[in-house]
């Protein structure tokens, strides 16, 4: 049984997930301990129960300690299938997490799976649906994956209650990615959203966002848009397109927080990558770790920010495989993340 030390580097849910998705792959048992021990509020929280509960669910998993604020968990995978899979948090949660813990688990069964998850979609901490759809998918169906990914309903903090599709389809060989250079900017696209609020609201984030872009030079288009929900809540999304290399962030809307700063939280994201010399973002070259670690070939990312994420995951993925990753750079500035995969 693997050991994982779950307030190791990170020390958040990041270390439960990637254990999670790998102790399916790899058919390994795994016991975390410490989970989350330096947080506020330690232990399982729904989200994280949530995330355990579907991985369980789709490996007819063994599992020990999966209740709210558990700081320790066993998890034996017995037999993964395919399948019609619905998952409802219950809070806030982030959905998308929850996702991208079972998307790499059944890309490798020999069957469609449709899943449903309720919980919360645009949250902070997590990425966003438009994330998911535009960043994240992308870049999976670039290395091998059939994924598609559905919104049928936003769900905002604190109520929640969004709902994702995703259909899953089996995968053949992941692809290996090579992205170092970026190429030139090319455009810059967004959403602005405004949910059961006033339309102002995107009108003001979409003209913040454009008045501090356009000084770019390159084609630029800042959508307003309309989004079903149960509840309140805004959003500004840009997505920077290069020749070799994305970029996506996104600001949201909270009590007291006027338009125009939920556009600067994601404007300022995108210049920073701008002024770096990464391909990818920070969260990307994370989320990509996992599947490119059983890729056929050698993979490279010029990431914007070598972060603390990236380091722990890295750790968490060398417990459970042979692939080697080699992180070149200081944390906190940009760098290269070198994959040879899993033999």
């Amino acid at each position: 049984m693997i050991e994982i030390d779950g307030s190791q580097g990170e020390g958040g849910g990041q270390i439960l997930r990637s254990a999670l998705a790998l102790s399916i792959v790899t058919g390994r048992a795994m016991r975390i301990n410490r989970i989350r021990a330096g947080r506020s509020k330690p232990g399982l929280r729904a989200q994280h129960l949530s995330s355990l509960e579907a991985a369980a669910t789709i490996a007819r998993a063994s599992v020990s300690g999966n209740h709210i604020a558990s700081s320790s968990v066993t998890f034996q995978p017995l037999q993964l299938h395919a399948g019609d899979y619905h998952f409802k948090i219950g809070t806030a949660g982030a959905a998308s997490l929850v996702l991208q813990t079972i998307c790499l688990p059944l890309s490798f069964t020999d069957g469609v799976s449709e899943v449903s998850i309720i919980g919360g979609t645009h949250v902070r901490w997590s990425p966003c649906f438009h994330y998911l759809d535009w960043q994240w998918a992308y870049f999976t169906s670039r290395i091998g994956f059939h994924l598609t990914i559905d919104l049928e309903r936003a769900g905002f903090y604190p109520q929640g209650g969004g709902c994702i599709h995703a259909e899953i389809h089996p995968l053949g060989d992941i692809s290996p990615l090579n992205l170092i250079d970026r190429g030139e900017l090319l455009e810059i696209r967004g959403v602005s959203i405004a949910c059961n609020l006033p339309q102002h609201i995107a009108e003001r984030q979409r003209k913040r966002a454009i008045e501090r872009l356009k000084y770019l030079g390159c084609d630029l288009r800042v959508e307003i848009e309309k989004m079903p929900s149960f509840n309140k809540g805004s959003l500004l999304c840009l997505i920077a397109v290069f020749e070799n290399g994305r970029a996506c962030y996104f600001g949201l809307g909270e009590r007291g927080l006027p338009a125009e700063r939920v556009a600067d939280i994601a404007v300022d994201q995108l210049l920073r990558f701008i002024e770096s010399d990464g391909c990818v973002d920070q969260y990307l070259a994370d989320q990509l770790l996992l599947p490119l670690a059983f890729a056929t070939g050698v993979s490279e990312l010029r990431t914007s920010e070598i972060t603390r994420h990236l380091i722990t995951n890295a750790n968490v993925i060398r417990k459970f495989t042979s692939a080697k990753i080699t992180l070149l750079g200081e944390m906190g500035s940009s760098g290269i993340v070198r994959i040879h995969p899993a033999k």
